[in-house]
């Protein structure tokens, strides 16, 4: 079985987040002190802001590939633009019939 690069960096991302837990656990470093620095707190900030921005990116741009990579219609939407049609046969036919006439019919 291959790892590829993108669960090798998730797996070392968790074990980073694990290591800081058990650090701060342990009472060895304290986060308290890390943000009651305002540069410290301000540098986390950005960082914590560009990679939401670029992830949001990113999700955009999943989200948009994957609703303009289908090409076609799924069956559901071929289903409610038929019924749709059918709706407006229905529709114009009520209407000539309110008005006395009488209703196209096709064949």
């Amino acid at each position: 079985m291959t790892i590829n690069r993108w669960t090798v960096l998730w797996i070392v991302a968790v074990v980073a987040l694990l290591v800081v837990l058990g650090v701060e656990l342990s009472g060895l470093i304290s986060l308290e002190d890390l943000l009651a620095n305002p540069i410290l707190f301000l540098i986390a900030f950005v960082i914590v802001a560009v990679l939401s921005a670029v992830g949001a990116m990113f999700i955009g741009v999943f989200v948009t590939h994957r609703i303009f990579a289908s090409g076609s219609f799924t069956p559901f939407e071929r289903e409610m633009l038929s019924m749709r049609e059918e709706v407006r046969a229905i529709r114009e036919q009520l209407e000539a019939l309110k008005e006395g006439r009488r209703p196209k019919r096709k064949d």
